[in-house]
């Protein structure tokens, strides 16, 4: 039987995509989470199940997204095209506090609902569902940073949009393999502590293997909340970050950023003392997570520059202006690229510690990081908390993990 247009198409994505063609109508297959899903012949409009997916609907194809998971706020419209500003809000499906449902699905009828992310028994059971109560297929796309160029190949074949898939993908491979060429010439030793603070007080922060952690374990730096576990984001104290002093700090909200320049509190902290804070860039997604999809590529670029910088071969700016452009259609202004990079970047008077004769504190006694080989997402795993304090002791403290 000779396959159809979109058929071939779609085989050859699968493949690349590593998942199981079977040609049967005209497409016949199995996704991340090896379920078989058929797809219809024209796929003209697709609902994001969660802000990871609507991204990357929305860099291959805006044109065929049906709206937004969430309102855009009014700092993140400006870094939109105009005519998708606009779109309306369909809601999210899958992920923390839910707002759409099975029902929107129903009411929406898109050609097809793809949900990226951590593939879990819950997430599986809600696609299946989703077809079963609408008739719309619904896929699973497991969206690692190591698969993202793979994933954007053959999810813009399955939208028609294959050339501009192909093009964000040599973008994304360039920006993973150029980064780990770095590392693979950085002494294990000499790689920064490094603290991720999500939330207005900063004391939420990702673990390695989690999405939004992913990107840190990418660049290569040692994650300081590594002994607390993996695949998951997790509440410390102010007791466990001061203990962990580390040389680095990325802030996700502009408040903790703020908290850091200002409060005594802080004072002490070897990050502070030597200027090396940094506010995550967020607009119109953020650049390390929020949602920890394919916008995280910015942010390797970043962190390279920001970790390394006296490796870092780009100039930042011009990489971003090429990412906006191809990412999300916007031609950003030397305004906006500024505003952008106001508080990521080293501050005036940020010195650096030496790393000869005085070691960075702790870096001697930290087990050397592997080049990083892009974490598996297991399904989810028990809860856990604790890290060292000030004098070096594990805390007894309630589990407290978040999902």
């Amino acid at each position: 039987m000779l396959l159809r247009p979109f058929a071939l198409r779609l085989a050859t994505a699968l493949l690349l995509l590593g998942f199981v063609a079977v040609p049967v109508g005209a497409a016949d297959f199995t996704d991340s989470a090896q379920r078989r899903v058929v797809l219809p012949d024209r796929i003209g409009r697709v609902m994001a199940a969660n802000p990871s997916a609507e991204v990357l609907v929305f860099a291959l194809a805006p044109d065929k997204l049906a709206g937004w998971t969430r309102p855009l706020g009014s700092m993140q419209r400006p870094y939109v095209p105009a005519r998708f500003a606009n779109l309306p809000v369909t809601g999210r499906i899958t992920g923390p506090n839910p707002t759409a449902t099975i029902d929107t699905v129903r009411r929406l009828r898109p050609d097809l609902v793809i949900d990226a992310g951590m593939l879990t028994p819950e997430r599986i059971a809600l696609a299946d569902a989703i077809q079963q109560q609408t008739g719309v297929p619904c896929i699973l796309v497991d969206d690692s940073i190591q698969r993202t160029p793979t994933i954007l190949r053959a999810i813009g074949v399955v939208l028609g949009v294959a050339d501009r898939g192909n093009d964000l993908a040599t973008f994304a491979e360039h920006a993973i393999v150029g980064l780990r060429g770095r590392l693979l010439i950085r002494p294990a030793d000499d790689r920064p502590r490094v603290y991720y603070g999500r939330r207005p007080d900063g004391l939420e922060t990702a673990l390695p293997g989690s999405p939004a952690g992913e990107d840190i374990n990418e660049a290569g730096a040692i994650n300081v909340a590594a002994g607390l576990g993996r695949d998951a984001r997790i509440l410390v104290s102010r007791d466990q970050l001061r203990g962990w002093d580390p040389n680095v700090i990325i802030a996700e909200d502009r408040s903790f950023y703020d908290a850091l320049l200002r409060d005594p509190l802080w004072r002490n902290l070897d990050a502070v003392r030597y200027k090396r804070i940094y506010l995550a860039p967020a607009n119109p997604f953020g650049w390390i997570d929020d949602p920890p999809g394919i916008n995280r590529l910015i942010g390797l670029y970043w962190l390279s520059s920001v970790l390394y910088p006296d490796m870092s071969q780009e100039d930042l700016r011009s990489t971003v202006r090429d990412f906006y452009d191809k990412f999300y259609g916007m031609k950003l202004t030397d305004a906006q690229i500024e505003g952008l990079l106001r508080l990521a970047e080293a501050r005036v008077g940020e010195t650096r510690r030496p790393t000869g004769g005085e070691p960075l504190v702790g870096l001697g006694a930290a087990p050397p990081v592997p080049i990083p080989t892009g974490p598996t997402y297991p399904t989810a795993t028990p809860p856990g908390r604790g890290g060292p304090t000030p004098g070096g002791t594990v805390p007894n403290v309630p589990p407290t993990r978040l999902h």
